[in-house]
């Protein structure tokens, strides 16, 4: 009887002892995990932009770049990120997308022209996308088939068209092989995000 008190107050006692290291480590390692989270997004809205980041460059550095070039303002209630004008940029206007994918939430930035007719850049920077289909969306391959795709088909009406195919339609890309279903979500949660920012042609 004796040993199974000792038993459980050891147990009892161990579970505690490691609910408060654990505890600890979390509380010591927020700051740091929400320093990269805010990094790796100022990164993908810089990629977004074309805006030049260095291999190896720290979050100080990525958030100097961000504020040197980039301005945060509001289009309708819609959060944008624009390029300040310089001989580097052209100018470019950043916009966040969301949506579901086949196994997980997909979130990345999309960026327009100023004239908001055409795509200059895209990233994604969440996504549980199968390795090696749905996954490939990361990848510059996919990613810079978006650069001057145009945001509007021949009739004018607000939209892309991420599927394969030897159709010439401007706003047209070819999708990834074996990941259609992938491509169809990104489709969707993009032409929502144009829909948002451009609405259809007056």
């Amino acid at each position: 009887m004796k040993g199974n008190v000792y038993t459980l107050f050891y147990a009892a006692t161990l579970g505690i002892v490691c609910a408060l290291i654990l505890t600890f480590a979390a509380s010591f390692t927020a700051p740091y995990k929400k320093a990269n989270a805010e990094a790796e997004e100022v990164k993908n809205i810089l990629l977004a932009l074309n805006i030049a980041v260095p291999d190896e460059t720290s979050s100080e550095e990525l958030l100097e770049i961000y504020k040197k070039n980039v301005k945060e303002e509001e289009r309708g209630s819609i959060p944008v990120y624009v390029t300040i004008p310089s001989s580097e940029n052209e100018g470019a206007v950043a916009m966040r997308f969301a949506g579901p994918g086949l196994w997980g939430p997909i979130k990345g930035f999309m960026a327009l022209n100023p004239e908001m007719t055409e795509i200059r850049g895209i990233t994604f920077y969440e996504q549980e996308e199968t390795p090696g289909l749905g996954g490939e969306i990361v990848k510059e391959s996919f990613r810079g088939k978006f650069n001057g795709l145009s945001v509007h088909d021949e009739e004018g009406n607000v939209g892309i068209i991420i599927k394969s195919g030897s159709d010439k339609a401007k706003n047209r890309i070819d999708g990834i092989s074996g990941a259609t279903m992938t491509c169809d979500k990104v489709q969707q949660m993009l032409n929502k995000a144009l829909q948002n920012m451009i609405g259809e042609p007056q």
